[in-house]
């Protein structure tokens, strides 16, 4: 049972944080210590979690994210998924380039006492930085 708990909570993350953009719900879906592994940095604390996200979310407004696969095991929730938007505020110091974009990732969250304590995020970060103009680097 715990398994489907978990996987709604996930789901909650999707629809109310990500989609709705009430960043005001991860207070109960985030534990205060959470901490979330992406590619080359880690965020520690549910305040820097939730200025990633709403700085993501005002740099690509009309972003979509669309869960593909999720499976549950233990204290574990895999998410597959694919995100679509445009660039049409500033990224990681990149000015808007009106760009649409379109990249597949997965993540793992682990649940502590009905929150999510971690998470471990992998992207296509490459395909993105390139959909965005940004030139490879020799």
């Amino acid at each position: 049972m715990a398994t489907e708990q978990n996987k709604f909570l996930a789901n909650q993350v999707w629809d109310d944080v990500w989609r709705d953009g009430d960043l005001r719900r991860m207070d109960d879906l985030f534990a205060l210590d959470f901490v979330r592994h992406d590619p080359g940095r880690e965020l520690h604390g549910l305040e820097q979690n939730r200025q990633f996200i709403a700085s993501f979310r005002k740099a690509f407004p009309d972003g979509r994210f669309t869960v593909e696969d999720q499976i549950a095991e233990g204290d574990k929730v895999a998410v597959r998924y694919r995100f679509t938007g445009a660039q049409l505020g500033d990224f990681q110091g990149m000015p808007p380039t009106g760009k649409q974009v379109s990249y597949s990732g997965m993540l793992i969250y682990r649940v502590a006492d009905g929150k999510i304590a971690e998470q471990w995020t992998e992207i296509d970060l490459l395909g993105l930085l390139r959909q965005l103009g940004v030139p490879p680097r020799s």
